[in-house]
């Protein structure tokens, strides 16, 4: 592995152009647009106040910068570097923007969820669309991008609205059988949509495009439910992560679970892979291993080294007992990834924080249990083969393939610490990102090869 140099952030606003071509990210009020291959500066664009938001359109050719605090939205072109365009929501506020996948409408959603308004930059147009619902995930857009679905609330009730992206026309307006809608999502290939009611119920409705009530799922009452939702890249299942620790799997055929997949404490069988994550500290070579006379010298006189090591089964799992006095218990699958082959499904439970379980999905078993040293914040599936990143607070990255895993210290100065992650979409480097900066990692070919 090789690292770049660190690059200075706020508010960890850094992301890759779709096509791969570009990094876009904010200092303050400046947007700073380099190229991915040798990380040059390309582009230079000063923002009326500090972004809050940045996303590039799906061609790559527009950038869009959010301030809601003012409620302005800029948008700058790569191609013509002169022109620019400002959206201002007035009184209205402003609380979430985003493209629409044609790369040619931005859609800025008011304060209060009182509307959405679809702008236009073609033809200067202004749209409105009435009663979005203020949910986690209300609104969808299918993968070829011809359709949106949009969570509405209205006379107290939940509805799905279904529009034509090109015109911006409505296709189906139905209501849902959900006491308070919590989420929508649409499968992979666009001919199904999820939507889940409100964690103090577990229930998944499923709908086709025309607004057919498909299949409705309830796995059991009176107790927190669903907590997240997620489709596999086939649109073949349907994964449910909940409060009660287990995560069904819905087939698309009938839309009934094939399997449960528990997270028990203990892990009994001997055919599981359980790597654990162990730190030593040894000295740096070449250096002078005096103690030292300043505080927290120590940190450059020692640094910390970790590596897997395989554990045998039975091994426990380290479990924190949750709150539950307060809202939102962390407890339950909160995070749930297919890896692009559809081979492998990751997940975390929340009560579990250290832990990563790696599911064969052929086989609907449980094949690796990672453990980690410090709480995982995030993991990220590589886009070209099954390989995953894994960030938990700390100065190292951590991989793991179906070969094996790898800890990497990250060698930067001023305790760099890896809050977040993404890969880029060819699977060659990953973008790590801290508090207040972000560097690139890039994984050599004979790496990536092995």
């Amino acid at each position: 592995m090789n690292f770049s140099e660190v690059f200075k952030l706020s508010n960890q606003l850094c992301r890759f152009s779709p096509d791969g071509r570009y990094l876009a990210s904010c200092v303050q009020y400046r947007l700073v647009v380099r190229d991915v291959s040798t990380l040059q500066i390309l582009q230079l664009y000063t923002c009326l106040d500090q972004v809050q938001h940045v996303e590039w359109s799906a061609d790559s050719l527009f950038i869009l910068c959010a301030m809601y605090k003012r409620g302005l939205i800029q948008v700058w072109s790569l191609e013509q570097p002169d022109w620019h365009c400002k959206i201002d929501e007035g009184s209205a506020g402003l609380v979430a923007s985003f493209w629409s996948p044609d790369g040619r409408h931005i859609l800025n959603t008011t304060e209060f969820h009182l509307r959405i308004t679809v702008w236009s930059l073609c033809t200067k147009s202004v749209s409105y669309i009435k009663y979005p619902k203020a949910c986690q995930q209300g609104v969808a857009f299918t993968k070829d991008g011809r359709h949106m679905a949009l969570a509405e609330r209205r006379d107290c009730q939940d509805y799905i609205s279904i529009f034509v992206c090109s015109n911006w026309q409505l296709l189906r307006h139905f209501g849902t059988e959900t006491q308070d809608l919590a989420g929508i999502d649409w499968s992979p290939n666009g001919c199904v949509l999820a939507v889940w009611d409100t964690c103090l119920q577990f229930k998944v409705l499923l709908y086709s495009l025309d607004g057919r009530l498909l299949s409705t799922y309830k796995a059991y009452d009176w107790s927190l439910g669903i907590k997240t939702v997620t489709w596999s890249p086939s649109s073949q299942f349907l994964a449910i992560g909940s409060y009660d620790e287990k995560v069904r799997i819905l087939n698309h055929v009938t839309w009934k679970p094939i399997t449960e997949l528990e997270h028990p404490a203990t892990i009994n069988d001997p055919k599981i892979v359980i790597y654990k994550e162990v730190e030593t500290c040894r000295a740096s070579r070449g250096e002078d291993t005096s103690l030292p006379t300043r505080p927290n010298a120590i940190c450059s006189l020692f640094s910390t080294h970790s590596k897997y090591e395989i554990s045998p089964s039975p091994f426990s799992l380290r479990i924190i007992k949750p709150d539950s006095d307060r809202p939102n218990p962390k407890i339950g699958v909160g995070a749930l990834a297919f890896s692009p082959d559809n081979r492998y499904l990751a997940t975390k439970n929340d009560n579990m924080p250290h832990t990563i379980w790696i599911w064969d999905v052929q086989k609907m078993k449980l094949f690796v249990v990672l453990e980690q040293m410090m709480e995982v914040r995030f993991f990220h599936w590589d886009p070209r083969q099954p390989r995953l990143a894994i960030c938990t607070g700390n100065g190292k990255v951590y991989l793991w393939s179906p070969t094996g895993c790898v800890s990497v210290q990250v060698p930067a100065r001023d305790n760099f610490q890896v809050l977040s992650l993404c890969w880029h979409a060819d699977g060659n480097s990953l973008l790590l990102l801290s508090k207040d900066h972000f560097c690139l990692c890039y994984l050599e070919a004979e790496e990536k090869e092995k």
